[in-house]
C-alpha cells in the first residue's frame, strides 16, 4: 500500500518512507491511499482469536509492503505483551484500560511498534536517524521507553516547562542514552510547532535524517485500531450498539479508532471528549475549524489547540460534515468537572480515573443522555497514579505507587532549557 499527502503536493511513498520521513516534503500528514474492509467472517470469528493474530491482519495490509509477515508477527509479539481489560462499572458503561504498558499510558503501543519498525529499517545500514518528538505528557514518556537504546536513533522530546505532571516529567527525562529532554518556555502548540518547523528547515535536512514519533506519524498512529478491535472481541455479544467515548488532545487515538470501523468494526458511533481546549467540539458545532491557543488543565495530555490528526478524520469522510457528524460527536468539560467524575465514579463504582478517563466518562454519559439503548466504553488512557497530586487531592486517599513509577522518582531530572526555535536548531546541528 501506498502513502499520500494530505496536502496532495508530494509523492506517494512506502510505509517504511513515510515512517522515516515523518512527515510529508509539502509537510502534509501521510494518509494510506485505500483502507480494504476486513472479510466479515474475521468480525463473526474474532472471539477466537489472538490478540496478536487481531493485530498483525488488521495492520497487515497498511505495512506489508515494507515489513515481511514473519518480522511484523515479531514486532506485534514484542509489542503486545500486556493486557487491555474492558472492566464493566455500571449498566451501558465500561472502562477500556490502556495503561498496563511499561510507562502506563495508551501510548505505549504505538511507541513501541513504531521503535520496532524503525529499527529493523535502520538495521545493517550506517545511517542514523534523529526522532523529534512534541509531548504534551504521556507521548515523551512513552517514546523515550521505546526507543531506548535502539541502534541508529537518537530521540530529542520537546515538552512545555511546568505543564506536565512530575511523573511524567521523570519518565521523559531520567533515562539518558539516546534519549534528550528539551525543556520548552512556551506550551504544547509551541513545541508542536517547533518540531513541524524542522522538518521543513533545509539546513536541517541537508545535515540530519529526522523523523517525527508523535501521532503524525504512522507508525505511531495506526496501531491504535488494535485497542478498539480488542474491546470488541470482549464486547461482542452485547445487544446494544457500541460506542467509543475517546479523551482526545491531538485526536490520533480516535482516528485510529475511526480506521478500525472502515475495516469493518461494528462502532455505532465515536465521541471525542475533551477538555477546556475546544477547537474540534466547537467545529461540530459550527462547522468552522478555528485553532486557538491551547490553555492548561488537569488532563495536560490533551492540551492541544490545534490537533494534527483532526485532518485525517476529516479526509476519511471526504470532508463531508453531515457523513463526519453521523459518526463522531464531541463535547468539552471543565477541570472542576473532570474532578466531580473522579469523584462520582470512586463513590459509586469504587473505581479511580485518571483526569482524561474522567473526561471520557463526561463525553459518554453525555452522548448517553439521549441514546440511553447504547453500551459505552470509555477509554482509560493512562493510570491514575500518573496525575497523583490531582487523584489524591479530589479522593482524599492515597495511591499505592507501582514499581515502573518508583523507578523513575528515584533518579534524577536532566533537561536542556530552551526558549526558541533557533535554540532547537542549533542543539540539532551541533549535538
Amino acid at each position: 500500500m501506498k502513502f499520500y499527502s494530505l496536502n496532495k503536493e508530494a509523492a506517494d511513498v512506502s510505509f517504511k518512507k513515510a515512517v522515516i520521513n515523518g512527515i510529508a516534503p509539502d509537510r502534509g500528514l501521510y494518509f494510506p491511499r485505500d483502507i480494504k474492509p476486513l472479510s466479515s467472517s474475521f468480525f463473526e470469528n474474532i472471539e477466537d482469536q489472538t490478540d496478536h493474530d487481531i493485530a498483525f491482519k488488521a495492520i497487515e495490509q497498511f505495512v506489508s509492503e515494507s515489513i515481511p509477515e514473519n518480522k511484523l508477527k515479531e514486532i506485534l509479539i514484542s509489542v503486545l505483551d500486556f493486557p487491555f481489560p474492558v472492566i464493566e462499572l455500571e449498566k451501558n458503561v465500561a472502562t477500556l484500560e490502556l495503561f498496563h504498558g511499561p510507562t502506563l499510558a495508551f501510548k505505549d503501543v504505538g511507541a513501541r511498534f513504531m521503535a520496532h519498525c524503525l529499527g529493523y529499517f535502520l538495521e545493517n545500514q550506517n545511517s542514523e536517524v534523529t526522532v523529534l518528538v512534541a509531548t504534551s505528557g504521556d507521548t515523551g514518556g512513552a517514546v523515550a521507553n521505546g526507543f531506548l537504546g535502539v541502534q541508529g536513533v537518537k530521540v530529542v522530546i520537546l515538552y512545555p516547562s511546568g505543564k506536565v505532571s512530575d511523573i511524567q516529567e521523570r519518565q521523559l527525562t531520567t533515562l539518558g542514552q539516546n534519549i534528550t529532554a528539551l525543556e520548552v518556555n512556551g506550551n504544547f502548540d509551541d513545541c508542536q510547532n517547533m518540531v513541524k518547523t524542522a522538518f521543513l528547515d533545509s539546513d536541517l535536512k541537508s545535515e540530519i535524517q529526522l523523523t517525527s514519533a508523535n501521532s503524525i506519524n504512522v507508525a505511531r498512529w495506526l496501531p491504535q485500531m488494535f485497542y478498539f478491535l480488542f474491546a470488541y472481541k470482549k464486547l461482542k455479544n452485547k445487544e446494544q450498539p457500541i460506542i467509543f467515548s475517546v479523551p482526545s488532545g491531538n485526536f490520533g487515538n480516535i482516528c485510529a479508532g475511526m480506521v478500525a470501523q472502515k475495516l469493518g468494526l461494528p462502532v455505532a458511533h465515536f465521541i471525542a471528549a475533551t477538555n477546556v481546549n475546544d477547537t474540534v467540539p466547537l467545529f461540530m458545532r459550527t462547522q468552522e475549524y478555528s485553532p486557538k491557543m491551547s490553555k492548561a488543565t488537569i488532563s495536560n495530555a490533551m492540551d492541544v489547540g490545534d490537533p494534527s490528526n483532526f485532518i485525517r478524520i476529516r479526509n476519511l469522510y471526504k470532508n463531508n460534515f453531515t457523513e463526519l457528524k453521523n459518526h463522531l460527536s464531541s463535547y468539552s468539560f471543565t477541570d472542576e468537572e473532570t474532578k466531580h467524575a473522579i469523584l462520582s465514579v470512586y463513590n459509586s463504582c469504587n473505581y479511580i480515573t485518571d483526569p482524561h478517563g474522567a473526561v471520557g466518562y463526561l463525553g459518554l454519559k453525555e452522548y448517553q443522555k439521549d441514546k440511553s439503548d447504547t453500551f459505552g466504553v470509555f477509554l482509560e488512557t493512562a493510570h491514575p497514579v500518573k496525575f497523583l497530586d490531582v487523584v489524591e487531592e479530589t479522593l482524599k486517599l492515597k495511591l499505592p505507587i507501582p514499581s515502573q513509577i518508583q523507578n523513575v522518582l528515584e533518579k534524577n531530572k536532566v533537561s536542556i532549557k530552551i526558549d526558541t526555535y533557533d535554540e532547537l536548531k542549533s542543539y540539532l546541528l551541533n549535538k
